[in-house]
């Protein structure tokens, strides 16, 4: 279960992961109850979403082409630098009082500077175990973040009763000052190097080509859209089930226990498959419609262990497999296109929920959203398991007709030319027998 802790260079990297991730889950916490506070808008709180996901939107393919072909060393310590500045004056932007608009600008900057860090700090992190660790660690990562997660959220209820939110903005400033440390200092001699890209396949184009072209990347790519759309916004429903600050710290608890819980059985296991990535969808679907069903707060939280333990399974293996499935010059935009995705998917849903509840109810936008995305992971099953034959036979008859191609034995997937040699042969053998 923890076999990546077995490399130096991980440890490090998971200690100031942790300390990184801590500082940021108190800065969400305080932000969205800050929004939440001064509009008394949930509506407001998933605009403030869409604000910090909408640069990934439209500029997440080219962040991962930067990060296929430049050097991800440089552009994690110069964003972890602006994050931390950042940070900063958001803690005396809402200690001074300032108004709404310029604490929106800087929401806006930090998902900005997040979207060339996100790539970058991937292709980094999948350095530092080798190929065959790179599932465990991705695991192990989420338990990570789950811990810190609780660390983080259960804090923020605590001191922002206390001494108030701007000090969550400034402690979470000095926590990206472990992850420039960690960087300057791990071992570059124990990496695990990944090929970078080819001058001539460096280009947005053809990241988003190698992803249309791949049916199976392209499904994983849209399954994870449909869910963080409507099954993964729980920012904004876990605040519309709360009653009071104090209600949605419980919540968000609850829900970190769900997710250190998935971690560990994501962890636990020796591959991540796509099998697991369609039962742990349904099967947080089908428990957030039972959780619009379920009266009272309590209820919800006991439902939401299980969600975000099946959550975190959909996180870590849908990230392992759009690593281990693709090129290792492509995983950048791979990453990168995920994100976007999942960027796409916060700007759409966030707003779209926050309306909802509004308009019909919390409980009654939880049990539809959970229908929806249900009914889009059977969708998926179906075709993850129809496609592959399907592609495979028409891409046969296609290279039969237009090049002469012939499947040897043994290897489905890499066809070779048919040579004129071997025509001219196999027509001679027909005539013979014929004859």
């Amino acid at each position: 279960m923890f076999r990546a802790l077995r490399h130096r260079n991980y440890r490090r990297w998971a200690a100031a992961d942790l300390i990184s991730v801590t500082g940021s889950w108190m800065q969400v916490i305080g932000l969205n109850w800050v929004v939440l506070e001064r509009t008394g808008s949930v509506t407001s709180v998933g605009f403030s979403v869409l604000l910090s996901t909408l640069p990934a939107v439209l500029l997440g393919p080219w962040a991962g082409a930067i990060a296929d072909r430049f050097p991800v060393r440089r552009i994690v310590l110069v964003c972890q630098t602006l994050h931390a500045v950042l940070a900063g004056t958001l803690a005396f932007a809402v200690w001074s009082g300032l108004p709404m608009a310029p604490i929106y600008a800087l929401t806006f900057a930090a998902g900005l500077i997040s979207v060339f860090d996100g790539p970058a700090f991937g292709r980094l992190s999948s350095q530092i175990v080798p190929r065959d660790g790179l599932a465990n660690a991705v695991a192990l990562g989420s338990v990570i973040n789950s811990v810190a997660r609780i660390i983080g959220m259960s804090t923020a209820g605590v001191l922002t009763a206390l001494v108030g939110a701007p000090v969550l903005f400034a402690l979470n400033g000095l926590s990206f000052v472990a992850v420039i440390a960690t960087v300057l200092t791990i071992r570059r001699e124990e990496f695990y190097p990944l090929a970078t890209s080819a001058p001539s396949r460096a280009g947005v184009r053809d990241g988003l080509r190698y992803v249309a072209t791949s049916g199976r990347l392209l499904l994983l790519v849209t399954l994870g859209f449909v869910l963080s759309c409507l099954g993964r916004n729980y920012q904004v429903t876990m605040a519309a089930m709360s009653t009071d600050a104090a209600m949605y710290g419980v919540l968000s608890s609850v829900f970190a226990i769900g997710t250190v819980l998935g971690g560990l059985i994501a962890a636990a296991r020796r591959t991540l498959s796509v099998r697991l990535l369609l039962v742990s969808a349904g099967l947080a679907s089908l428990l957030q419609a039972v959780g619009g069903l379920v009266p009272g707060s309590i209820a919800f939280a006991v439902v939401l262990v299980p969600i975000a333990a099946a959550a975190v399974l959909i996180d870590t293996t849908m990230s392992t497999r759009l690593q281990l499935d693709s090129e290792d010059g492509m995983r950048g935009r791979m990453l990168a296109i995920s994100g976007s995705a999942g960027a796409a998917a916060g700007a759409i849903g966030a707003p779209l929920l926050g309306w909802l509840c509004e308009r019909v109810g919390a409980n009654t936008t939880l049990a539809l959203a959970g229908t929806v995305t249900l009914l889009a992971t059977l969708t998926a099953a179906s075709l993850f398991g129809a496609s592959p034959q399907r592609r495979t036979a028409f891409a046969h008859r296609v290279l039969r007709r237009r090049h002469g191609v012939v499947q040897p034995a043994g290897h489905p997937h890499q066809p070779t030319p048919l040579t004129r040699p071997r025509r001219r042969a196999r027509v001679r053998a027909r005539t013979r027998i014929k004859a």
